[in-house]
């Protein structure tokens, strides 16, 4: 029986434990966090940080495994990369994967390439950054190079304000480095979604529309996609030519891609991201209801060095989504109010990560998810209605800690 490494066992990464198994392999899982939900369905655990290279490594060679996947986890996709490597399996090139998991590395490299990129620059000390932060047009962004979920990232008016935002940027970064960026006016929605590669090429990709949540915590951190992206073809081609430049630069080979994508009023494409792993939030499972592809499946495969070629583009059929159930503040849940028609006509799968009595947080990061939702829709014009208008249909109720705490 072959072994397969899987790199975390988040929530969101549940669904490779569980196809790796379906697919008759022998499940390693490993990270620093022995209660995460997919080490349950894993053949064995390991405590070994996913980050951690050369332990993962070491990990990989005692347990002489076949194959390694990093699935929905961007801090966890050079490890892959390099053990990979290091032992001859299949998988991407150690530093294209270092050059899209590093937000300065990435933007420099967009820069050398002649890409349409907002200016950006990587910093390690505040003082370097504050002697250059006149050559920037403001708003800014200040973002840890590292971090993902959106962790960490702040947009600012002026220098008075890069001390807060800095300081919030390296708590979440292990390089303890951040890059300040100028802020990329979006023309429609943010482009997200998922893509494969085979052998280099972008044999599928299914674009979708990335939603927000602007009154919460931190308004850069998606509550949820919804497929199709609704932008004409000619805006799709123009997003898929750019990202099929970039993978033959990096020399790319088989493999799963998140996006991260912006286009301006002139229909400019902007690659913010693009990810060299699966997307969180769901994003394999919607994408699979809407095409019938099953990337969590091409991920495995690729990774045991399986033959991919039979995977063909196929556009999304009928209105999906996925979304992030979150809560404005923190506190103690009380319950989730789903509104009646919306449970009925909409609700395809619903999951909570908490229950009733937990203590949450307020949505700041990916990490702030309290459960999930696959919904579907019969219009393009009801999901967008319910996706960015959310609040009408669920409602997170929360009771304040300090009065459940206190007796009140």
């Amino acid at each position: 029986m072959k072994k397969i490494l899987l790199l975390g066992g988040s929530h969101f990464q549940v669904p490779s434990v569980k196809k790796a198994k379906e697919m008759g392999l022998y499940t390693i899982t490993c990270d620093y966090l022995p209660d995460n939900p997919g080490h349950k369905y894993a053949d064995e655990y390991h405590n070994v940080s996913t980050t951690d290279k050369n332990a993962v490594l070491k990990l990989a060679k005692d347990l002489k495994i076949d194959a390694i996947v990093c699935y929905a986890s961007d801090p966890a996709a050079p490890t892959a990369a390099y053990v990979a490597e290091k032992m001859g399996l299949p998988g991407q090139p150690y530093e294209s994967v270092e050059i899209l998991s590093n937000k300065d590395r990435f933007r420099d490299f967009l820069t050398k390439n002649g890409f349409n990129v907002p200016k950006a620059k990587g910093y390690s000390s505040i003082e370097e950054a504050k002697a250059e932060f006149g050559s920037f047009k403001m708003p800014v962004m200040v973002k840890p190079i590292d971090s993902s979920g959106s962790k960490g990232v702040s947009k600012i008016q002026s220098v008075f304000e890069l001390d807060k935002a800095v300081k919030y940027a390296l708590s979440f970064s292990r390089a303890k480095r951040f890059i300040i960026e100028e802020y990329v006016e979006k023309y429609g929605y943010q482009i997200a979604g998922d893509g494969f590669s085979v052998d280099g090429k972008l044999a599928f990709r299914c674009f979708a529309n990335e939603h927000f949540n602007t009154k919460s915590n931190n308004p850069f951190v998606p509550i949820g996609e919804s497929f199709p992206y609704i932008m004409p073809k000619r805006v799709h081609d123009k997003i898929h030519n750019e990202t099929q430049r970039l993978l033959d630069l990096l020399k790319m080979r088989t493999g799963a891609y998140n996006f991260d994508v912006r286009i301006d009023k002139d229909e400019n494409v902007i690659l913010m991201e693009l990810g060299p792993r699966n997307g969180g939030n769901l994003i394999a499972q919607v994408t699979q209801y809407a095409t019938g592809v099953d990337m969590v499946e091409y991920t495995i495969k690729a990774a045991l060095g399986m033959d991919c070629s039979d995977l063909k583009m196929v556009e999304p059929k009928g209105f999906w989504s996925c979304y992030m159930v979150h809560s404005m503040k923190e506190g103690i849940l009380e319950e989730v109010q789903i509104d009646d028609d919306f449970r009925r006509n909409n609700i395809v799968e619903f999951e909570m990560m908490y229950k009733k009595g937990d203590k949450i947080d307020a949505f700041k990061g990916s990490n702030g998810t309290l459960g999930t939702m696959i919904l579907k829709f019969n219009s393009q014009d009801e999901m967008i209605y319910k996706m960015d208008n959310m609040y009408e249909f669920v409602n997170v109720k929360t009771k304040d800690a300090q009065l459940v705490a206190g007796g009140g």
